[in-house]
C-alpha cells in the first residue's frame, strides 16, 4: 500500500480495507448458509417441523468471533485516531477561517490567502475557526475531515507527501451555496514556500522561484492568489 498524498492515507485506507474484507467475508458466508438452509430445510424435504434445541458451543462461537473482530477494528481505528489528534509541537500553524461560503488562510507572517499553501514533508497544523455556522474542512486526498464549530477551538494537522494541488471541500451543509465552498491545497517545495511566504502580495512566486512541478493549475492558483 502506497503512502499516498499525506501521512494519514495508509492508516485510514488500511482500516477501511480491513472492514471491507471482513464485511464481504461475512456477506458471502451468511448468504451461502442462508441459501443452503433454505434448500435443506424446505417444506418439501421437511414436511414436519422439528424443534431444534440450543447449542452452547455454537452460541459461544458466534459471540466470541464477532467480538474479537470488533475489538481488532477498534484497535486499528484508535491507533489511527491517536495519530490524528497528537499534533507535533514543531508543526507550522496556519489559521483557517470558514464563513458562508469561503475560506481564508492566515499564516504566521500575517499573510492571508483564499487557497491553502503548504510546504512538502512538513507537519502543518490548521487551527479552525467559524465566523457563522457549522462547517467542515475536508481534503479527501489527505484523508482528513474536521468539523468547524462557532465558538469552539478545533484543529487538524497533516504532512503532505507530494508537490501537487488538491481539492478542499466544506463537508457540512452550511446554506444555499454550500456546494460552491471550494478551494485548493497547493503543496510546494520548502524553498518555494519560504520564498512565497516572505514575498510581498504583489509578487508572483514563479517570477523568482521555479516550482518543482510545472502543473498549470498550480501556477494559475498562485498567480490568482497574489493578484488579490
Amino acid at each position: 500500500m502506497s503512502s499516498g498524498a499525506s501521512n494519514f492515507v495508509e492508516s485510514v485506507d488500511g482500516v477501511f480495507l480491513l472492514s471491507i474484507i471482513i464485511s464481504v467475508f461475512f456477506l458471502v458466508l451468511i448468504t451461502t448458509m442462508m441459501i443452503y438452509f433454505v434448500i435443506k430445510y424446505s417444506r418439501k424435504r421437511n414436511p414436519k417441523a422439528v424443534n431444534v434445541h440450543s447449542n452452547t458451543m455454537l452460541e459461544v462461537t458466534w459471540t466470541i468471533i464477532p467480538m474479537i473482530l470488533v475489538l481488532i477494528l477498534f484497535w486499528y481505528g484508535w491507533v489511527g485516531y491517536k495519530e490524528m489528534v497528537d499534533i507535533p509541537e514543531d508543526a507550522m500553524t496556519i489559521e483557517v477561517t470558514a464563513q458562508m461560503w469561503q475560506w481564508k488562510f492566515k499564516y504566521e507572517t500575517g499573510k492571508v490567502t483564499d487557497s491553502l499553501y503548504v510546504p512538502v514533508n512538513k507537519a502543518v497544523k490548521l487551527t479552525l475557526i467559524s465566523n457563522d455556522v457549522n462547517h467542515a474542512f475536508f481534503v479527501p486526498k489527505f484523508r482528513i475531515k474536521k468539523d468547524i464549530l462557532p465558538g469552539r477551538d478545533r484543529a487538524v494537522w497533516f504532512i503532505a507527501n507530494d508537490i501537487e494541488v488538491y481539492d478542499v471541500f466544506c463537508a457540512e451543509y452550511c446554506g444555499l451555496n454550500h456546494s460552491a465552498m471550494l478551494t485548493k491545497v497547493v503543496v510546494m517545495s520548502a524553498a518555494d514556500f519560504e520564498y512565497w511566504l516572505n514575498a510581498g502580495n504583489d509578487e508572483k512566486p514563479d517570477d523568482n522561484a521555479e516550482l518543482n512541478d510545472n502543473n498549470e493549475a498550480k501556477t494559475e492558483i498562485i498567480k490568482r492568489e497574489n493578484q488579490n
